[in-house]
């Protein structure tokens, strides 16, 4: 890629997303893994000349953010605009609890959240090229034809088959199409439905790549060495991979308390990516495809009766859905847009931290090191283990 891509991309995420204008006020978090992209973003705020402040923080445990966070924000009274966040994290999704705590104090109807996990060159010049009106209308496609459908046979070239049945009155459909909702918060990169599949069975075969909660190095591309899982009733019964860092992984993976469940059916929609990236990001998992998430699930507390602290994405390339009757199954690489208005009882988050939901680790699931999957330390677990041991 080239740094005009990224930097068309930086516009892009102003102009399309954002819609910055004068008087907006903008305030950047970022953590050291994702310091370029903040920069990047400065350098286009500057030339604009819109007001805005840096706040670097850690992943996952930093026990300063709030106050520096709450030394850059703008007295409440004096914010005359719109205030924008702007976060960027390479691999974590962290202090949500803080960072609502400190938004309380703005009306919300004045107020935009933007979210990135997966900050890398490859989020400006790829990803955020796909508008949130472009996006919208491709996850329309989807959703105005699954959201009254109830059974489902998916395939694709890598030799992915399988039966879905559908309950779209008691599972709801989440549709990451990047628009932004005053008081909301929209997670980058967008382009993607899901939900969770009342029953599957079948062979999926994740030929493009994988995406885990997880701080890692690893390289996650599986275009050269695919993953194959078959499914019975909901439940990864067998699995295999011929490269063994990534079959010690799955190894490993499965035997996570329900971890084998099937949480999500995914679709993802942006056309702007094609290529899978080496780093652990959603980036692969928007590419137009379909992909299974493993363990934890996409659904409110309760709907789906259990939790898990690994989500792990397993995507292939491409995709046909079937739906019995229909004349035409949907082709997920030559997806025809809608006209029609996007539905509006999905629900645009898909990624969420256990401030808000109860899992059983931190803000990811662990560390992955050479297909060798470990828990993050959090110190105030090892504080309770010392003072109890």
């Amino acid at each position: 890629m080239s740094d005009e891509q990224v930097w068309r991309g930086v516009q892009a995420l102003l102009d399309d997303y954002v819609g910055i204008v004068g008087g907006d006020r903008v305030l950047l978090l970022y953590t050291s893994d994702s310091q370029r992209s903040a920069a990047l973003v400065s350098a286009a705020l500057e030339l604009r000349g819109i007001g805005f402040e840096r706040v670097w923080m850690a992943p996952l445990h930093d026990p300063g953010f709030a106050e520096r966070l709450a030394a850059a924000l703008p007295r409440p009274a004096l914010l005359t605009g719109r205030l924008v966040v702007l976060s960027f994290e390479r691999d974590t999704f962290s202090h949500t609890g803080a960072l609502n705590d400190a938004l309380s104090a703005y009306p919300r109807d004045r107020q935009l959240v933007f979210r990135s996990n997966s900050a890398s060159d490859s989020l400006f010049a790829d990803a955020l090229r796909a508008s949130p009106a472009e996006l919208s209308r491709r996850n329309a496609a989807i959703l105005e034809r699954l959201t009254t459908a109830s059974e489902l046979r998916i395939t694709t070239r890598g030799g992915t088959d399988l039966a879905v049945t559908l309950d779209s009155a008691k599972h709801r459909w989440i549709s990451n199409r990047g628009r932004a909702r005053m008081g909301g918060t929209v997670i980058l990169p967008a382009g993607e439905v899901a939900t969770f599949p009342a029953r599957i069975s079948g062979v999926h075969v994740a030929d493009f790549a994988y995406n885990v909660n997880a701080i890692t190095e690893d390289d996650v591309r599986l275009d050269k060495t695919p993953v194959t899982i078959e499914i019975v009733d909901g439940r990864v019964v067998s699995h295999a991979c011929d490269d063994a860092r990534i079959a010690r992984f799955l190894d490993q993976c499965l035997t996570t308390h329900c971890a084998y469940n099937i949480g999500e059916l995914g679709f993802g929609t942006n056309f702007r990516i094609d290529e899978p990236i080496a780093m652990n990001s959603h980036i692969n998992e928007r590419r137009p495809g379909v992909h299974l998430g493993l363990g934890q699930h996409n659904q409110d507390p309760g709907v789906v009766g259990y939790q898990c602290a690994i989500h792990l994405d397993l995507i292939a390339r491409g995709g046909l859905i079937t739906i019995p009757g229909a004349v035409d199954p949907i082709d997920l690489e030559a997806l025809v847009p809608s006209d029609a208005p996007h539905p509006t009882s999905t629900r645009d988050e898909d990624v969420f931290s256990p401030d808000v939901l109860e899992i059983e680790e931190g803000d990811c699931c662990g560390l992955l090191t050479d297909g060798v999957l470990t828990p993050c330390v959090i110190p105030a677990l090892v504080e309770s283990a010392g003072a109890g041991g």
